[in-house]
């Protein structure tokens, strides 16, 4: 017998869920000239170059970046054909990809929330629409039982990320997120922290799953954005799906002022929830005790490659954003020209630090407040992304060697990169919005041999 979910409870749901893309194993998929999150090289190239730096010799060489030219393309699948995927390989039966589970004490909830900011029109879109945004909301949580444990995509995104890789919903089942749908949030606990994600170029939200649910079991309230029409996709409630349209040509430092602008727009509507109202365009049902638990006095930032660049940016803008961590971005504009008196942690893959990015050179000679530098050996790009730990499971089924693996995720084992990763962006944020001091901040630690300190 097929039994369904009333027609309201499915629609909470959806609403819930909110906005996923395809996502780091998309074939395919172009790269529009200078959007590129992280790579330049010492001579113009068709992609992957970004118009806002001339060529600077002291980047890496352009065959070894350590940044993909589009945060969503991993650039190994660019040697494979697309007919490849779905001919002359067998796939296991029914494949369950799986989630690291969160490591904190506490239960976790989410909800999605559609957001319109009246003030701007969406620079992306003809029209002067308004800015739209999907962000979703990860924190503690109590009395789980009877709420929806969300997906890590809903339905119609899922099916087009599977489809994208030349897979179908019988071949593999996406995993489900720790959240539940709508659960109570656990009061007992008082005020929230509040941190915010921003993700890599022409990714989205969905990629800092593993991050955000775990920050949440922990105590805080996570909230991860959707930059719309910067990222590949996002899904709006009604099905309506809305594309990556940025303009080709177009400046990072541009993007990163938009997304510094939807940052702000965001930590005002968890104002206007603080205060006992409802942001969501549509009014859907808040969890209960939320108002009564976002703590606006204590806000964080931290985000993946362009959104790793996107939080000096942010804080630059907004002053409320106490401390910020960048996960392997390089930064863009005149942000990182100016000082900053909050703490700020950078946190890089192994092929990466201030030796070979400037902009990360210059931000930290403008850092006045606290600041500390962790590379994460046997590390790359991608292992700062939700892609860590999915492209190994799916490793079979898409044909890939544990050679085209390591070149775009590293040597470091997924568990442990996820771990480690948890690990420090815990302790940082611990430090500077909770005021619990963490040896792992001071040094070297034997529990975690793949982290050193940029002096």
């Amino acid at each position: 017998m097929t039994h369904r979910r009333p027609r309201h409870r499915r629609r909470a749901i959806a609403r819930a869920v909110g906005s996923a893309g395809a996502l780091a194993l998309a074939l395919g998929v172009g790269m529009t000239p200078a959007m590129a999150a992280g790579k330049t090289s010492d001579r113009p190239a068709a992609t992957g170059f970004s118009p806002d730096q001339p060529d600077r010799p002291d980047q890496p060489h352009p065959n070894t970046p350590w940044a993909p030219e589009n945060d969503e393309v991993p650039l190994h699948h660019k040697a494979l054909h697309p007919e490849g995927l779905t001919s002359g390989r067998t796939a296991p039966s029914g494949l369950q990809l799986n989630m690291p589970a969160p490591t904190g004490h506490y239960s976790v909830g989410m909800v999605g929330l559609h957001l319109v900011d009246t003030s701007r029109t969406d620079p992306y879109v003809p029209g002067g629409r308004s800015r739209e945004l999907m962000v979703t909301l990860w924190y503690p949580a109590t009395a789980t039982s009877g709420h929806y444990q969300a997906p890590w995509m809903p339905s119609i995104s899922g099916a087009r990320y599977l489809n994208t890789h030349g897979m179908s919903p019988q071949q593999v089942t996406l995993p489900k997120t720790a959240g539940y749908v709508l659960a109570p949030v656990k009061t007992s606990l008082g005020k929230l922290p509040v941190l915010l994600y921003s993700t890599g170029l022409h990714s989205d939200r969905a990629q800092g799953t593993a991050l955000a649910q775990d920050l949440a079991s922990r105590g805080y309230l996570v909230v991860t954005v959707d930059h719309t029409h910067d990222a590949n996709e996002v899904q709006f409630p009604g099905n309506r799906l809305e594309v990556n349209t940025m303009p080709a040509g177009a400046h990072s430092s541009d993007t990163l002022k938009v997304r510094a602008a939807d940052i702000k727009f965001v930590i005002n509507q968890l104002g206007q929830i603080g205060r006992g109202g409802n942001p969501d365009a549509g009014h859907a049902a808040l969890p209960a005790g939320l108002a009564q638990s976002v703590d606006m006095s204590r806000i964080g930032m931290f985000g993946w490659s362009l959104g790793g660049g996107a939080v000096d940016t942010a804080m630059q803008l907004d002053k409320r954003i106490g401390a910020g961590a960048n996960l392997d971005g390089q930064f863009f504009g005149t942000a990182p020209s100016k000082d900053l008196d909050r703490p700020f942690m950078l946190f890089s893959s192994g092929t990466h630090n201030r030796n070979n990015d400037s902009s990360w050179r210059t931000l930290w000679s403008h850092l006045k407040g606290y600041r500390v530098d962790v590379k994460l050996h046997g590390a790359a790009h991608l292992s700062f992304c939700d892609q860590e730990w999915m492209a190994p499971q799916e490793a079979g089924l898409l044909g890939l060697s544990q050679a085209q693996l390591q070149q775009q995720y590293g040597t470091i084992d997924p568990n442990r990169a996820v771990a480690v990763q948890r690990a420090y962006l815990a302790a940082f944020f611990d430090q500077e919005l909770r005021h619990r001091h963490s040896t792992l901040l001071d040094g070297p630690d034997n529990k975690y041999p793949e982290i050193s300190f940029v002096r």
